[in-house]
């Protein structure tokens, strides 16, 4: 199996030396998690997802889904199986996010990519750290397990990432970017939840355009309304139609106007530019699909982010794209995750 020579890395994520591997399950303190394509699924079986359910032989499956979306989860999971590709712009993506972030501090550690979609940050940090977690509550985590099939040094699990079995302080470093925006529950709360499983976190959430002329907010206001109407839409036709109009006919003429602008030193008055300048067709379509067919979505300003000073040690706030992303930082730093300087 996979995780046969990963046993004392699942001990120690676990927090228990009861582990035990089984054709098919990993057994874990005496309760069985079944492991598809890789994947140790996590979730209780009402969380389960259409895939996971049809491959147990499950038809109908129980269980408390309180703080848990099932729209949210079918959506993500929809979302990546059409757009599983890593994409040249995830690098640039990579390392907008990570320039707070002291890349060779990362090096001969666990790292842990919780919301990993496809893993599209996880590729580029396959050559650094010691071992990666890559966790998702939907099917993406599939198409992430595909993406990183050379990097045996990998550990993947489908589970809700407010509400996992491990261990505290199971990773050195962990990086969970736009994704605890789309939670029922609130995002920050969700980020303070996470000082137990590392030292160091790396996030990103909306952003409420708190930087942006004054009418960013009254089109953010129409764009919401719009995205409440068809996150409610089942249609696959929809789905498939929205997000290559928007890209082509929205998003891309307001990056070439942007461009225009910026000749004057306007472009800060163009909405979208900054954002998407650069990017290809392709990966604006991803982002119109995660925008418009996501039913939650929340969104903070930079002072909102440094409140979350009452439970870290520091709150470091990029001034980059992407608007805010933060690093939480706690002083001590645990040694249970078992990672070398």
């Amino acid at each position: 199996m996979y995780y046969d020579n990963k046993i004392n890395s699942l001990k120690q994520i676990f927090g228990t030396d009861e582990i035990c591997l089984r054709k098919d399950t990993l057994v874990v303190r005496s309760k069985a998690y079944p492991v598809i394509d890789d994947v140790v699924i996590l979730s209780e079986p009402g969380k389960y997802t259409e895939k996971v359910k049809k491959h147990l032989g499950v038809k109908s499956a129980s269980g408390s889904n309180a703080g848990f979306s099932k729209e949210v989860q079918d959506t993500f999971g929809k979302e990546w199986a059409k757009y599983s590709e890593i994409l040249p712009s995830h690098k640039e993506e990579f390392a907008q996010y990570f320039d707070i972030v002291d890349i060779e501090s990362l090096r001969g550690r666990r790292v842990c990519d919780l919301g990993c979609g496809i893993g599209r940050f996880s590729y580029f940090l396959k050559d650094v750290c010691r071992e990666i977690m890559l966790v998702d509550f939907s099917d993406a985590v599939f198409e992430a397990r595909k993406n990183m099939s050379e990097a045996e040094h990998c550990l993947f699990f489908m589970g809700d990432i407010s509400d996992l079995p491990f261990s505290a302080h199971y990773a050195d470093f962990l990086f969970c970017l736009g994704v605890l925006h789309h939670l029922p529950g609130n995002a920050l709360d969700e980020v303070r939840k996470l000082k137990s499983s590392s030292p160091r976190i790396l996030v990103y959430l909306y952003y409420a355009l708190d930087n942006k002329v004054f009418y960013f907010k009254w089109i953010l206001a129409g764009v919401t309304l719009l995205r409440r109407g068809l996150s409610k839409s089942r249609s696959g036709f929809l789905r498939d139609l929205i997000p290559p109009l928007a890209a082509r006919f929205v998003y891309f003429p307001l990056v070439l106007l942007g461009k225009l602008f910026e000749r004057f030193q306007m472009s800060g008055l163009v909405p979208l530019y900054d954002s998407y300048r650069g990017k290809g067709i392709k990966r604006i379509e991803q982002d119109v699909y995660d925008r418009f067919f996501t039913p939650i979505e929340q969104r903070f300003e930079r002072k909102d982010i440094m409140c979350l000073e009452d439970t870290f040690d520091s709150v470091i706030v990029s001034d980059d794209v992407p608007y805010w992303h933060f690093l939480c930082q706690s002083a001590v730093v645990p040694a249970m995750a078992g990672g070398t300087a």
